[in-house]
């Protein structure tokens, strides 16, 4: 088992399990043909962390430590048939949700500006939209986005709009499904994106999704910089008709003297969405509750491909 967090540090690993810790870092600690359990080294270049799996004939079982998937598919699809891949549902949720809300907040109350100014020592307020009162639309509803929902209990928000591949019923009220956005984004004054990577998902976030959002309304993606069409994007806030605040872009890393950096209206974080604080513990858990099921000869949870 080839783990990206040292075993001694997770509680409750079966001991009938023989265990390696990789970080991505230097030679592989073991011979990858012995392989069949693989966890990929968190915040790694995929090139790196795919590179071993090539190379791992017993392989039977891949945990990612990342919600999204998109960067190990393409490798997955190189593997001989029946290795199942998994996401870490249950590890981002609380994080990324945080980093939704406080990138909102930011946007909306002016956090950036003030921040300017007190490096300038500059005393100036002025007047700031609220996020209560606004309609807010949650594109992508699963884990990760109910997490955000439950963050905006307490913000007297007017509205939230929830949307996902397909519509169905919460006990929260109902979800739209992606075809009803051109009806629901011309009422949404924040749209918070989450949504997975995919090829249905890619460019979703277009030019035309942009023109029917209304006036003054801000964009928020925590989710992959790929979604949201950049180019589109850079023309809507130049213009000063959006404005986003991003914790991924497209490209990425964003590069010295892209346009997203001096548009007006654009707060950017450095992909934090994942690395806080509660990443460790719940990594852990997650990894001892799989391996447990591994080694008990039990179904995985959280499977989102085999190959």
């Amino acid at each position: 088992m080839w783990l990206a967090l040292p075993p001694e540090e997770i509680d409750g690993l079966p001991d009938s399990l023989d265990y390696v810790y990789w970080d991505g870092a230097g030679e592989w600690p073991a011979d990858p043909a012995d392989c069949v359990f693989y966890v990929p080294p968190y915040m790694t270049k995929p090139d790196i962390t795919t590179a071993p799996m090539l190379r791992m004939p017993r392989l039977k079982a891949i945990q990612t430590l990342t919600a999204g998937v998109d960067a190990y598919l393409p490798a997955v699809r190189e593997l001989p048939p029946g290795v199942t891949l998994c996401n870490a549902r249950g590890v981002h949720e609380a994080s990324t949700a945080e980093l939704a809300l406080t990138l909102t907040l930011a946007s909306l109350r002016g956090i950036p500006q003030f921040v300017r100014r007190q490096d300038r020592q500059e005393w100036k307020s002025g007047f700031h939209p609220s996020l209560a009162d606004k309609t807010v639309l949650i594109l992508g509803y699963g884990a990760i986005g109910a997490a955000v929902e439950d963050r905006l209990a307490g913000f007297e928000c007017a509205r939230v709009i929830r949307v996902a591949r397909s519509s169905r019923a919460t006990p929260r009220g109902p979800v739209h499904s992606t075809n009803e956005l051109p009806t629901l984004l011309p009422d949404s004054d924040v749209v918070i994106v989450v949504t997975p990577l995919t090829e249905d998902t890619r460019g979703l976030v277009d030019d035309a999704f942009l023109a029917r959002m209304k006036d003054g309304a801000l964009l928020v993606n925590v989710a992959r910089g790929a979604v949201v069409d950049t180019k589109a994007l850079v023309s809507e806030v130049e213009s000063g008709r959006l404005r986003a605040a991003l914790d991924v872009t497209d490209p990425e890393p964003l590069p010295v003297g892209h346009p997203l950096w001096s548009a007006p209206g654009v707060l950017i974080s450095p992909h934090t969405g994942g690395p806080t604080s509660a990443f460790r513990p719940r990594a852990a858990k997650l990894l001892a509750a799989q391996l447990r099921r591994f080694a008990a000869g039990q179904p995985l949870e959280h499977v989102v491909a085999v190959s």
